[in-house]
């Protein structure tokens, strides 16, 4: 005989289903490139939604998160360093280091492996 968990409270939402691992991937992938264009937002996104409904998007969104949170601090430390224009080339360097990391995460994501991006502070653990 199994035990069925008791129903939500009154006008509470039950708990979401867990991702299929598919979706976690697609998921993941997304994450990874809505970074490159939305900045921070798309991973804070991801990562409310999705944290948990599965532990391959939780670290994907986790790591996505933490890599934009750095990338920001950059770019406001280029925007500062543009008075004496050393920031113009900080500011593209940084946009670089966006571009190119994001894509190697999402295609890590996408195959289905973890990725690691380095220079991350790790805000959210």
């Amino acid at each position: 005989m199994s035990a069925t968990p008791p129903p939500p409270p009154p006008g509470a939402y039950p708990p979401a289903a867990p991702l299929s691992p598919h979706d976690q991937r697609m998921w993941s992938t997304l994450t990874h490139v809505g970074g490159i264009i939305f900045g921070f937002l798309a991973p804070l996104i991801t990562f409310l939604v999705f944290k948990d409904r599965g532990a391959f998007v939780a670290e994907h969104t986790k790591t996505a998160l933490n890599f934009q949170l750095t990338m920001l601090i950059a770019y406001i430390v280029s925007g500062l360093l543009f008075l004496v224009l050393i920031g113009v080339v900080l500011y593209f360097v940084v946009f670089v280091l966006v571009v190119v990391f994001g894509i190697l995460a999402a295609m890590k994501a996408n195959a289905g492996e973890p990725y690691s991006y380095p220079l991350t502070i790790k805000f959210v653990k």
